[in-house]
């Protein structure tokens, strides 16, 4: 019988695959780098192509390092959210290149919208704000591109998807148009309340019912790959968006229970039970997971730039030759300086919400030093993630006991000191890192019945850093980072 789990994890900066057998132990991996489009400042777009060859070189590596295709019980998706394509029903080709989440392009749209009252509206149907981060508005600017595309869309001849809904597709060979209501609840079309699309919030971002896909449980039976792909078909049994992924990877499956995720951005999500949250201090009330019978919410407080950062201050400034290089740097500075670097190269997502941001340096003297620009980059984790913890209990969210984490960033220990330092809470590391996957593959095991729940399914420690930072010293350093935000907020209301 076969036992192992292939797990896709089609991410911003790579697609992986990674096989686990029924402990949850990773057999094999592979990963592919992806190539990022930026056609004009604030825009950011994947080629769906790419992302299609790149799953299926990963899978079929991971597969053959496993011990091929026999082993594969089940098949686990899970893929960065908010990315939207749309494409042709009948050749499967993408009308225009993935719009990455990342991506402005539809600031002024939101903006209007939100000028003409709509965001109150918005946020008690959807649980979520008005952003050009959300997939409504990158439809409609993607058909509005050309009038025949939107009739098309209208007649039903194109079909949406977010990327984990776009592999289905290709991987039932069209068979499949499905999404699971994690990656729906990210369009600001889904009703959260009702659970189902929401005709009002179609007709407000000029979207046509048309082009959704279904919707069903991350551990549905989406569909098969075809043996086509693979060697023989495989059942696809698990699918969630990669936050609420790694939610299910740590095991956060009782309410108050929380993790942050720090990849390319950052992203904080605590379960909230079966009730749809009301947030009044601008997080995200989204879909948490739906497995086993049991549907959670949860409130998100997203931040764009995390590891995005490091990779500024590398590529971009060339200050480190690798990420790894700012532990060092930050550990042999006494302080900041009174440099702070407020982030928002693509905008400030949550409390902010301000789409019209930018990127913004605070505090340079004469004695200033390139290194203390790269500890700024690091404590503006910290700092941004403090914020949402501050908004979560301004909504009345329990107390967070440690807040659970994952992602390439948590290996700089100096960072994670840091922020257990400013948040004032424990922070802890599973040995695993991969979480994301981790989530997918147990989806994925629930599904298929090769598990009997995702109870008691979290993550091993590996590490955990308690706060020893006097209050003194850390309202200090959060009354100056205030300072920083308030002064990138008043460039753009400038500018």
């Amino acid at each position: 019988m076969s036992q192992y789990i292939l797990a896709i994890d089609q991410g911003t900066t790579s697609t992986r695959a990674i096989v686990f057998d029924l402990s949850f132990a990773p057999l094999a991996t592979a990963q592919v780098e992806l190539q990022q489009h930026y056609p004009q400042p604030g825009w950011v777009e994947h080629d769906a192509e790419e992302i299609w060859a790149a799953t299926l070189k990963v899978c079929r590596e991971a597969i053959e390092k496993a011990g091929g295709v026999a082993h594969i019980a089940a098949i686990g998706i899970t893929n960065q959210r908010e990315t939207t394509v749309v494409w042709d029903r009948k050749t499967g080709a993408a009308v225009h290149k993935a719009i990455v989440w990342q991506d402005r392009r539809t600031s002024d749209v939101c903006a209007a919208l939100r000028e003409a009252g709509h965001e109150k509206k918005v946020q008690d149907a959807t649980g979520l704000l008005l952003d050009p981060y959300f997939s409504a508005t990158k439809i409609a600017w993607i058909l509005d591109r050309d009038p025949a595309l939107r009739a098309r869309a209208e007649e039903g001849e194109l079909a949406f998807g977010t990327m984990e809904t776009f592999l289905v597709w290709r991987l039932t060979n069209g068979k499949s148009h499905v999404s699971d209501v994690t990656n729906a609840s990210r369009t600001l079309l889904y009703d959260f309340n009702t659970r189902d699309w929401n005709d009002e919030m179609c007709a407000l971002f000029n979207v046509p019912r048309a082009v959704l896909p279904k919707t069903a449980a991350c551990d549905a039976h989406f569909g098969d790959a075809d043996a086509q792909h693979f060697g023989r078909a495989i059942p696809i049994h698990g699918m969630a968006g990669d936050q609420q992924a790694a939610l299910v990877g740590h095991g956060c499956l009782k309410p108050g229970m929380a993790k942050c995720t720090f990849g390319t951005g950052a992203f904080l999500v605590m379960n909230m039970g079966a009730s749809p949250p009301k947030s009044k201090n601008r997080l995200l009330g989204t879909v948490g997971y739906q497995a086993g019978g049991t549907f959670a919410y949860a409130l998100e407080g997203s931040i764009f730039s995390a590891g995005a950062t490091m990779q500024w201050l590398r590529d971009g400034l060339k200050l480190i030759k690798s990420s790894a290089d700012s532990e060092a740097i930050a550990s042999r500075l006494a302080d900041n300086g009174g440099v702070y670097l407020v982030p928002a190269f693509a905008g400030l997502g949550a409390p902010q919400w301000n789409a019209e941001a930018r990127g913004t340096i605070i505090g340079l003297t004469r004695d200033s030093q390139l290194d203390h620009l790269v500890r700024a980059g690091l404590e503006a984790v910290a700092y941004q993630t403090a914020d949402l913890l501050d908004a979560l209990r301004a909504d009345g969210a329990p107390k967070i006991e440690s807040l659970l984490i994952d992602g390439g960033l948590t290996a700089n220990a100096w960072a994670m000191q840091f922020l257990a330092d400013v948040c004032e809470v424990e922070v802890a590391r599973p040995q695993f890192q991969e979480v994301t996957a981790l989530g997918a593959a147990k989806l994925a095991a629930s599904g298929a019945g090769l598990i009997a729940s995702l109870d008691g399914a979290g993550a091993a420690t590996s590490a955990r850093w308690t706060p020893n930072m006097a209050a003194a010293e850390r309202d200090r350093l959060r009354s100056g980072w205030r300072a920083a935000v308030a002064g990138a907020l008043a460039a753009a209301k400038a500018a």
